[in-house]
């Protein structure tokens, strides 16, 4: 199989693999070369890859998709670090892309509250109360 593994600014892997194990919301899966094709989104995890040599590599990844077509599987997230220690790989999933979340949340949050507010001024001027 060819793994193309793809963040917004550029391509950050790109080589012939013969498995790839990752997460989604339904758990942990793993593709294999003559596996059926697949499209699913992917959790904030560990993309382990298995080379044709045998090494393995992992990657920590934010969330995103994985697209498994024929002989092609590509793998499209916000953020990926490249990583040899899979503990340490583990550990920055949890403090910088769950962190992340939490503010990406918190900041929605907030810019729900300013929609919300903004659309009450206008029903204010409306009805013609300015108080």
């Amino acid at each position: 199989m060819r793994l193309r593994l793809s963040v917004p600014t550029h391509v950050m892997f790109e080589e012939e693999v013969t498995k790839v194990i990752a997460e989604s919301e339904a758990g942990s899966f793993c593709l294999l070369p003559r596996h059926v094709d697949i499209f699913t989104g992917l959790v904030p995890g560990v993309l382990s890859i298995t080379q044709p040599s045998g090494n393995e590599l992992f990657v920590a990844v934010d969330e995103g998709l994985l697209v498994k077509q024929g002989d092609q599987v590509l793998v499209s997230t916000r953020q990926a670090i490249r990583g040899d220690n899979l503990g340490e790989l583990q550990r920055t999933v949890r403090e910088v892309f769950e962190a992340l979340d939490e503010r990406e949340k918190a900041c929605q949050s907030a810019i729900a509250s300013l929609e919300a507010s903004f659309v009450r001024g206008f029903m204010k001027l409306r009805k013609g109360d300015l108080s």
